[in-house]
């Protein structure tokens, strides 16, 4: 059973240790401040050095980038695997790939898509992106962390990548669920009794996120399922109803100044797909400029 190190024991590290322990893999642990080892059965190393050196692989879960910089001492890496899963954007992923290649150092960016408590069962879902031999040599080992590891591709940030768009999804969402709650209660609705009516609402959702996927993935918008210009009807409603109430309204402003740029361009019959293009074209003429 290959032996792995662990950096960082706050909530997620540990949970990352107990699962290799678990799972027979002999584990070093390191943590900064001392004493959030205790319980695991692991031998504690005294420094981030040492603890780097006692295993091939390393795993380094902290609280940014820039302590994955601070701790990291690159003589005692040289030859082994690093896998990162401390949260960051792409452009970090690929800019400590190019450090790690640079000095002889094996890498994967990994991002965990599990709570603490699912790590190391058959829900937790984890992302690795890096080079595919990499990944081959030590996907075994990282089953350990979950009954759903996937190797997204070669490029490091591609994990990352996944991650922050289906965040932005998720957040995105998220404000949309606290603004109808505030909504409701607004107009004497119970968030409880609305909640139900929500789900229901929400049952065409994958079969939506699909279809637009297509879309997307085909450059074509059609609008046969429904159009930006009845899309811009129905988000005029919703926002009169919420300045009524004086309730903040800017996320849902913000999709309806998209709705109308599209219109504006000429695309009021094409789909709501068509948003996607129209975002992606600001993106690359401010990337010209």
């Amino acid at each position: 059973m290959t032996s792995v190190t662990v950096l960082g024991l706050g909530p997620m590290g540990r949970a990352l240790a107990a699962a290799f322990i678990a799972a027979g893999h002999p584990a070093t642990v390191w943590n900064r401040s001392p004493g959030k080892e205790n319980g695991l059965r692991a031998a504690v190393a005294g420094t981030a050095a040492e603890a780097i050196a006692a295993s091939p692989l390393v795993v380094v879960c902290v609280r940014d980038y820039a302590a994955v910089h601070a701790i990291l001492d690159v003589e005692a890496l040289k030859g082994r695997t690093l896998v990162n899963v401390t949260g960051g954007s792409p452009a970090q992923a690929r800019e400590l790939a190019c450090w790690a290649a640079e000095h002889g150092i094996g890498y994967l960016d990994g991002v965990i898509v599990a709570t603490t408590d699912a790590i190391g069962g058959p829900d937790a879902t984890l992302f690795f992106s890096g080079p595919a031999d990499v990944y081959e040599k030590h996907h075994h080992t990282l089953a350990a962390l979950g009954g759903n590891p996937a190797h997204l591709g070669e490029d490091p940030g591609r994990a990352a990548a996944f991650d922050a768009s289906l965040q932005d999804m998720l957040w995105t969402s998220m404000s949309g669920v606290v603004h109808m709650f505030a909504l409701a209660e607004a107009e004497r609705i119970d968030a409880t009794d609305i909640a139900g009516h929500a789900k229901a609402l929400l049952g065409f959702f994958p079969d939506m996120i699909d279809f637009l996927a297509g879309q997307v993935a085909a450059g074509s918008y059609p609008g046969d399922a429904g159009t930006l210009d009845a899309t811009a009807a129905t988000m005029d409603h919703v926002l009169a109803a919420a300045r009524a109430r004086n309730l903040d309204n800017g996320v849902l402003s913000a999709a309806r100044a998209e709705v109308q740029r599209a219109i504006d361009t000429g695309h009021g019959s094409d789909g709501f797909g068509r948003l996607a293009a129209l975002l992606l074209s600001d993106a690359a003429a401010g990337s010209a400029s």
